[in-house]
């Protein structure tokens, strides 16, 4: 059964009428028109829908409306920083992490979130972070370093 319920995302308030147990993602994607949360495996695995929810990372896929609706803020890529630059997006540029993209949605929120509880980690605590972000096509190094440099572990223009 359809229900309203208000969403904020990206800091705009939002009055969504869907079945309470509908995927934020889905609500995302198809009522918003927000295409920075991807639909990778849709159990909450991968971590291509991740969006922040009141600062935390979470998986758009497995969160119903319901439970969206209890969150004060919802930011998706899009609201991240909309000219880029959010240093975590600056460093994916700088890093050169994409191959195909559809991870980045993923890699880039989850990092935001850890960097935003944990400023000035390890890169064991990076690796740990996004131990369950997935990428296919195999862009593990490049993202590394982007979380590296955001993380200020390195440089830019080091060449690593």
């Amino acid at each position: 059964m359809a229900a309203s319920v208000f969403l904020t995302v990206n800091g705009c308030r939002h009055a969504i009428t869907a079945a309470g147990n509908t995927p934020l993602l889905t609500i995302l994607r198809n009522d918003l028109g927000l295409n920075g949360p991807k639909y990778g495996c849709g159990l909450g695995a991968c971590g291509a829908c991740t969006v922040l929810m009141d600062g935390k990372a979470a998986r758009s896929c497995v969160v119903s409306l319901n439970a969206a609706a209890k969150c004060k803020n919802i930011v998706t890529l899009e609201g991240l920083s909309p000219d880029g630059s959010d240093p975590v997006q600056k460093a994916v540029v700088a890093a050169q992490a994409a191959q195909c993209g559809y991870c980045l949605n993923g890699m880039v929120m989850t990092l935001r979130a850890f960097l935003d509880a944990n400023p000035h980690p390890d890169e064991d605590a990076l690796k740990a972070a996004l131990r369950y972000n997935l990428c296919r096509c195999g862009t593990h190094v490049e993202i590394m370093r982007a979380a590296r440099i955001a993380a200020g572990l390195e440089k830019e223009d080091s060449g690593k």
